[in-house]
């Protein structure tokens, strides 16, 4: 693979984010289109709305192509969470998952936030694994039903 660059994330890259999500997540997740639906309002809403200096998203570039993609969006003056993290299937296990992370984490840091959290299923075990690997813990998970499925949806959370 190519050297792999993060980039900020543009209003170019915003379809790509959109159907990357939707395509990924049904594909190894069953998600209906209820994800998607809900994946381009967060991507509309930063796009629309977001603080420059204290909201960034990134793009994972080699190639000439997207590989991934991250997010940091406020919550409040104390805490940022992580949001629309993506890796393409070949570009996992290469370490861009940790690289993305670590931006964001770092960005987060800088710009003053007290605390990262994020949102997932614990069906994604990849990820819950790196959010673990680095230091990212639990606090809380409970049984839903969303995007057509039957999941566990987890709250984990980090101080910086």
């Amino acid at each position: 693979m190519d050297e792999i660059e993060l980039r900020d994330f543009t209003p170019a890259d915003g379809d790509w984010v959109i159907a990357r999500h939707g395509a990924l997540y049904a594909a190894e997740a069953g998600f209906d289109e209820s994800f998607e639906a809900l994946v381009a309002e967060i991507v509309a809403d930063f796009l629309l709305d977001h603080d420059p200096a204290r909201e960034r998203g990134w793009i994972a570039w080699s190639g000439g192509q997207r590989l991934g993609c991250i997010f940091c969006v406020r919550i409040s003056d104390e805490a940022a969470k992580l949001r629309l993290f993506l890796l393409e299937p070949e570009a996992r296990g290469c370490g861009l998952g940790r690289k993305l992370l670590k931006a964001c984490r770092d960005f987060a840091r800088a710009q003053g936030y007290r605390q990262l959290r994020l949102w997932t299923h614990e069906s994604h075990r990849a990820a819950c694994a790196l959010y673990a690997a680095s230091g990212f813990t639990v606090v809380s998970s409970k049984p839903v039903h969303s995007f057509g499925q039957d999941l566990i949806e987890m709250e984990w959370q980090i101080a910086l």
